[in-house]
């Protein structure tokens, strides 16, 4: 089954402003930044002029391929073309879960949350609740960055494994954690493929599975991730660990050139029988309507 999902409106603290030239302007919160989208191909709605005028913060992203600047995140800088912290604070507020995001100009780009991600969150705030028991719900958050995706599911009352390679940003996310008034998250720095392989070995199971790979990345210990060369292993542990019935898995690409359809392969290739899957493409409308791609996700349920 096809969807599109949309990012809900009612966030009040995120919006799409314009997109265009290869940028996209955002506002998080009383802040408005311009950062670079490649996949914004056509031209702004606003003129350059208005974006100057309108960001507090602009990105320059070194030159180079995808993978250079992954590989090399550092090499990249915030203009600030109006007074503005380097770090403030967001809320995320649905059906009795209330998130709170501290953010901040990072060297390499990002703020510290992906707003498409909020339609998974509700996703995931809703399964578990759902769920008698849910105490004994065991969610496991696969490059996990700062989060959303662990705060959604302990707010639901979940057990949460979050897995990331970077102890910073793990750092980072056990603020994030606590800004919520939530506790009890399991945090584990370590290469997530190294992680789940393990898991798979020792027979441990969860009812829920976040997976949200990058294209490339380094574990700990200079371990190297290729989506492409690695993913389709990763799914066959998922396979392995997620519990047969009542439970899901959601599986994000953001990967240009990966389409829903490779997601829908992989996942199928080895679980075979028994799920059900409903893939969608991401995005966020500007305010002139024009609907920006944000990567590709499939949900498994069963």
């Amino acid at each position: 089954m096809i969807m599109e999902f949309l990012t809900p409106h009612s966030w009040k603290d995120y919006e799409l402003i314009d997109t265009g030239g290869m940028e996209k302007l955002e506002r998080f919160g009383q802040f408005i930044l311009a950062r670079p989208e490649p996949q914004a191909v056509w031209k702004k709605a606003l003129p350059e002029s208005e974006w100057e005028k309108t960001a507090h913060a602009r990105y320059r992203r070194q030159k180079g391929t995808d993978q250079a600047r992954s590989e090399n995140p550092e090499k990249g800088e915030w203009i600030k073309y109006k007074k503005m912290p380097d770090q403030w604070m967001i809320a995320f507020n649905y059906n009795g879960m209330n998130l709170r995001f501290r953010l901040g100009l990072t060297s390499f780009g990002h703020i510290g949350v992906f707003p498409e991600q909020a339609v998974n969150w509700e996703f995931i705030y809703d399964f578990i609740s759902g769920q008698a028991g849910n105490k004994d719900f065991r969610v496991l958050n696969l490059f996990a960055y700062t989060g959303g995706a662990s705060l959604a599911a302990k707010a639901a009352g979940a057990d949460v494994v979050h897995v990331d390679s970077s102890k910073p940003t793990l750092t980072w996310a056990k603020e994030i954690m606590e800004l919520s008034k939530l506790d009890g998250i399991r945090w584990v720095a370590e290469d997530a493929l190294k992680f789940i392989r393990r898991e798979a070995k020792r027979g441990n199971k969860y009812n829920g599975i976040i997976l949200d790979p990058p294209a490339y990345g380094r574990g700990p210990e200079g371990e190297k991730w290729m989506l492409q060369d690695s993913i389709d292993e990763m799914i066959s542990y998922c396979r392995d660990i997620l519990m047969p019935s009542g439970s899901f898995m959601i599986f994000s690409l953001y990967s240009m050139g990966f389409s829903a359809l490779i997601a829908e392969n992989l996942v199928r290739t080895q679980f075979k029988t028994g799920i059900n899957t409903e893939t969608a493409e991401l995005f966020f409308p500007d305010r002139s309507s024009r609907k920006l791609p944000l990567g590709t996700m499939l949900r498994l349920t069963n």
